[in-house]
């Protein structure tokens, strides 16, 4: 989820504008923008209810467990003979075990139907959207999009600021990337326990999806004990934990085991590379891909791919000469670098823009040439002909003519 940090401001309205196209279009053409923006609309729908659908699985999960020991403990009483007093206390033990049941089922209660309420009022949100309130409702995605970036870029309090200030906690998923946060910050700080705990939730949706994050996260937990020069435990804890992975990546557990007889110090680069902090950076990163696919999320933040949709709209070689207008979002190194794979524009027709007015050159405004080279629009250089007693200064070159030196190009 990292990456460098975008520019704000009219540039990136302008790319925005130019994914989404102009706002004071027809009603018909709004419409039709509107139903393509609703497309790239699924990671909104989809995140709430996939959290939803975790927390059914959770309390569904500890009726079962609660449930199963109950009615062992129940099994048990009956066929042990107790006295009165012990009959009474081990009823009692269960009575108490159902009244825990009871309270989880509550709050389990409670959180679902928030988030059932939460997917209520994104389907609204989303049904609330027309032609007449188009401005605001971009206006509310534009935020939701900033949100979702900051979240990935681990700007937390910021992101709370935007929600509180717009009122857009039922739209945005503070808590599921909260939930990410507790992972990320222990692989930073070099635990693993949070993240073995965080696949051990999800461990059915894992194992469909062949994930080999767990597997990851356990060579790592045995390099460290290798690193500690630990490894009667290193040996214990690969049998037990990476033993079960052997069937389906020997090879890197063959890599990984070496490391017991080429140590941490060893200048062998198949196997100094285990032991380099980039290791954790790697997990971090797979975390997040892993993630992001559980809850549906897209990969990128949206606003990157907002932004490029519109950036593969204005790109063209132009937009990186030296000479690329200050106004083309291109002219900043943070969008050529978010452009970079992106293809060229392809323009069915050619257009002149005036270096000096910013206006389209047309039959209306013809372009001029001045001796140089140089090209600019009839309206620009007649004021300035006005202005200087007839004489045209080149603002590139500092080149200095008479009007009538001018020659009038022909667009073809």
């Amino acid at each position: 989820m990292e990456m460098e940090s975008l520019p704000n401001g009219n540039s990136v309205a302008a790319v925005v504008a130019a994914a989404a196209a102009a706002a004071a279009a027809a009603p018909s053409s709004k419409l039709n923008q509107l139903a393509e923006s609703l497309k790239l609309e699924h990671q909104f729908l989809r995140v709430p209810f996939e959290h939803f659908k975790k927390s059914i699985r959770a309390n569904h999960r500890i009726v079962e467990k609660e449930m199963s020991a109950v009615i062992s403990g129940v099994a048990d009483a009956a066929n042990a003979d107790l006295s009165r007093d012990e009959a009474v206390h081990h009823l009692n033990s269960l009575v108490s075990r159902l009244q825990g049941l009871k309270r989880k089922l509550e709050e389990g209660s409670r959180t679902e139907h928030l988030q059932a309420q939460k997917c209520r009022a994104r389907l609204d949100h989303l049904e609330s959207a027309d032609a007449d309130n188009l401005s605001e409702w971009n206006n509310t995605r534009l935020k939701r999009i900033l949100v979702d970036y900051m979240l990935r870029m681990s700007y937390y309090d910021t992101a709370m600021k935007l929600v509180e200030s717009s009122n857009l906690q039922d739209l945005v998923d503070i808590e599921v990337f909260h939930e990410a946060k507790r992972v990320i910050d222990a692989l930073q700080n070099k635990e693993v326990a949070p993240a073995l705990a965080w696949c051990a939730e999800n461990k059915s949706r894992l194992k469909k999806s062949k994930s080999k994050f767990e597997f990851q996260l356990r060579l790592q937990e045995f390099i460290e004990l290798v690193r500690a020069e630990n490894n009667l435990r290193a040996i214990a804890y690969a049998r037990k934990h990476l033993a079960p992975w052997g069937a389906t990546n020997m090879k890197e557990l063959q890599r990984v085991m070496a490391t017991l007889a080429f140590k941490s110090n060893t200048e062998c680069a198949t196997y100094k590379v285990l032991f380099e902090p980039k290791q954790w950076d790697y997990l971090v990163d797979q975390f997040k891909q892993e993630f992001c696919r559980l809850y549906g999320m897209t990969l990128e933040p949206l606003l990157n791919i907002y932004l490029q949709a519109g950036l593969s709209a204005l790109k063209t070689p132009y937009c990186y000469q030296d000479d690329c207008t200050k106004e083309d979002p291109l002219s900043q190194d943070s969008f050529r670098k978010l452009a970079l794979p992106l293809p060229y524009s392809k323009q069915h027709h050619s257009k002149l823009v005036c270096y000096i007015t910013k206006e389209l050159m047309d039959t209306e405004n013809p372009p001029m040439v001045l001796p140089n080279g140089y090209v600019y629009s009839t309206k620009a250089l007649e004021e300035m002909a006005k202005k200087n007693g007839g004489q045209i200064t080149c603002p590139r070159t500092g080149f200095i003519c008479n009007s009538s030196a001018l020659v009038k190009a022909y667009i073809s």
